[in-house]
């Protein structure tokens, strides 16, 4: 009975797919008379009428389901905010996540895993697909979490990599391999680490990925790295347009450390199932300047990732910070300004940029939360927190979409998965209609 039942879940999700591809044929058939979205040299989507809109919507559409009102959530509608908010307590409601298994039968099919999870296979735009981008996406465990931040920041002309946590789960790895195999764009980092928090292995994981995504034929201009907590806030049109702003810099979060943060290369450190400091001081900085801390988390050009494995001052303080604690949070903020590194600032204070300024990646602090009329920089969480950060719940939607930044953390589907699918159709929504839900 049981394997009848799984057999009748294939047929109807095979249905699904020969439905949507049909549809999408059929779409793509009138888009070549009409409407040219699969042609964006000829035409942008905004340029197209609301009629082609539509149908493409439709195709595209990703519905939250249930009786949520998204609009009314991304508006900040103290009704839709309130019911949303409640729904979350309502945890029998919530569906079981899609486990690795899942996914390992969904991809043996690409053409029914594309469908049924409706990725974007083709550029909405010439501007988009002339301005392809790289992300390093390093991530440990949630599978279907992964799927849908990949999902929210494919575009075809695009690359990724997704660096896999040595320590995770060997299904967790063979379903990322399979959702990767179904995209021409997509692949999973050779070289692996067994990732440490706190520890270089945060940095490696990344630079694992650069080393990689620069052998790519494919032309991308800037690179993201992300991890599995992120979702962007912003659509890939959005992200084009502000990497185009930057002409060539660098976006980080880079300022002078405090005397606390100071003392995490003072000591080297040994790295165990944690970090652990040893009493042996290290030496200073071999760069020769000043030293500044920031953000795992960077936008940085193609040109900055080269110097990376060929500039020598670069890699002698790559080498010297392998001992320092959470070398992620002042490596790249040091390096971006260094003088001989393309894309970088002066280290003059005047180009101090804190995370709220920086591009790279919105985070509400626990600690810094409060009344924003009286000088707090963000209101109050209204999900959770996790390490001193705010695990978003629908509440911090509207004034998310508010803020400049292209990607937020914390997001985790068992917090409130209704913030995570309000943004999917938000995002969608916009892609397609050039304005918000």
């Amino acid at each position: 009975m049981f394997w009848e039942r799984k057999r009748l879940c294939r047929c109807q999700r095979l249905l699904l797919a020969g439905a949507l591809m049909l549809f999408a044929t059929a779409v793509l058939k009138y888009s070549s008379r009409e409407c040219s979205f699969s042609d964006p040299g000829r035409s942008s989507l905004q340029d197209q009428s609301e009629a082609c809109k539509d149908q493409l919507y439709r195709l595209l559409h990703l519905s939250p389901g249930g009786r949520l009102s998204c609009a009314g959530i991304t508006a900040g509608e103290a009704g839709a905010v309130r019911e949303a908010l409640l729904r979350r307590l309502d945890r029998p409601a919530r569906p079981e996540p899609r486990s690795p298994q899942h996914y390992l039968n969904l991809t043996r099919d690409c053409a029914l895993f594309k469908a049924e999870r409706r990725f974007l296979e083709f550029p909405l735009s010439r501007e988009e697909q002339e301005f392809p981008v790289a992300y390093s996406m390093v991530v440990h465990e949630n599978i279907e979490m992964f799927e849908r931040l990949l999902r929210a920041i494919y575009a075809p002309q695009n690359l990724y990599c997704v660096h896999v946590d040595l320590k995770s789960p060997a299904d967790f790895l063979a379903a990322v391999r399979g959702v990767a195999a179904c995209f021409a764009n997509v692949f999973v980092a050779a070289k692996r680490e067994r990732v440490v928090y706190a520890s270089w292995s945060r940095v490696q994981a990344d630079l694992n990925c650069m080393e990689e995504l620069l052998r790519s034929p494919v032309p991308w201009r800037y690179l993201l790295n992300t991890c599995g907590a992120d979702f962007p806030i912003k659509t890939n049109a959005e992200i084009v347009r502000s990497l185009k702003v930057l002409n060539g810099r660098n976006n980080m979060e880079s300022e002078r450390p405090s005397a606390f943060k100071s003392g995490r290369w003072k000591y080297r450190h040994h790295v165990g199932d944690s970090v652990v400091r040893s009493d042996t001081e290290k030496g200073p900085p071999p760069h020769g300047y000043a030293m500044f801390t920031g953000s795992a988390y960077i936008v940085v050009t193609r040109a900055f990732v080269r110097a990376l494995f060929e500039n020598p001052r670069a890699q002698r303080l790559l080498e010297w910070s392998k001992d320092t604690y959470s070398p992620d949070e002042h490596v790249w903020a040091t390096l971006h300004r260094m003088p001989s590194m393309p894309g970088a600032v002066p280290h003059n204070d005047k180009y101090e940029v804190s995370d709220v300024n920086a591009l790279a990646r919105l985070v509400k602090w626990e600690y810094l939360e409060g009344d924003v009329g009286k000088g707090a920089p963000y209101p109050p969480c209204t999900g959770t927190h996790r390490r001193a950060v705010c695990v978003y719940g629908a509440g911090d939607l509207h004034w998310m979409l508010q803020q400049h930044h292209l990607l937020a953390n914390k997001f985790d589907p068992s917090v409130d998965d209704t913030v995570i699918q309000c943004l999917e159709e938000h995002l969608r929504y916009k892609s397609v209609y050039g304005r918000n839900l």
